[in-house]
């Protein structure tokens, strides 16, 4: 990294977004690169801008800030990314971390805190909000008490296809069985991940780190 850190910050609310560039600004260590709105601004600001840092809201219009830090890593930006969220499970946490995320803090943080946190992870630090820290320990220890779920390789393929949006007929279509043959599949495949639905078994199929 240069003399000073180049960030990024992308928030759909206009004050929190106001408060943290003022944050960067007040900081000579910091420079302010670039502004977003929503997941897809983020991510094309990233890319125009490749700052060192970025702080992302997790929940934003179009794409979610967990997206944006994977659209970024098959970019290969090597940008430090810190999360803000009003509120965080404990699935979710594990999935930013996993992901890559530097940090994650809760949107009560004072500006002044978020400016500490983006320096010390220009450092190499992670850090996290102690309700974050709480929920990964228990997402932690509820993947190692789960059962892991073992899914066909054909049962594999039908979630895939769920996940890209297509239906039961189109899937059969692209894997030249018949409608009911799929119908079948998908019955075993919610057996498999407890859900009555494809919207609940591809959340599920996520949840469960079956799909990409």
């Amino acid at each position: 990294m240069g003399d000073t850190l180049r960030v990024l910050i992308a928030d759909d609310h206009p004050l929190f977004l106001f408060a943290v560039a003022h944050s960067v600004n007040s900081r000579p260590e910091l420079e302010l690169v670039g502004q977003a709105r929503t997941g897809r601004e983020a991510i094309a600001t990233a890319l125009e801008t490749n700052p060192d840092l970025a702080v992302l809201d997790v929940e934003m219009p179009d794409l979610d800030g967990l997206e944006v830090l994977r659209a970024m890593n098959r970019k290969g930006l090597s940008t430090r990314v810190l999360f803000v969220s009003g509120s965080l499970d404990a699935t979710k946490s594990y999935n930013l971390i996993e992901a890559g995320a530097a940090g994650v803090l809760e949107k009560d943080a004072m500006p002044d805190e978020i400016g500490d946190a983006l320096v010390r992870i220009s450092q190499g630090e992670t850090v996290l909000a102690p309700s974050v820290q709480a929920a990964l320990m228990r997402e932690v220890r509820d993947r190692g008490n789960r059962t892991q779920t073992v899914l066909s390789p054909r049962e594999a393929e039908v979630l895939a296809f769920l996940a890209d949006g297509l239906s039961a007929p189109q899937i059969a279509a692209e894997l030249h069985l018949s409608p009911s043959t799929i119908k079948t599949h998908l019955q075993r495949l919610y057996e498999r991940l407890e859900v009555n639905d494809r919207a609940a078994a591809v959340a599920e199929g996520m949840r469960r780190g079956l799909i990409e």
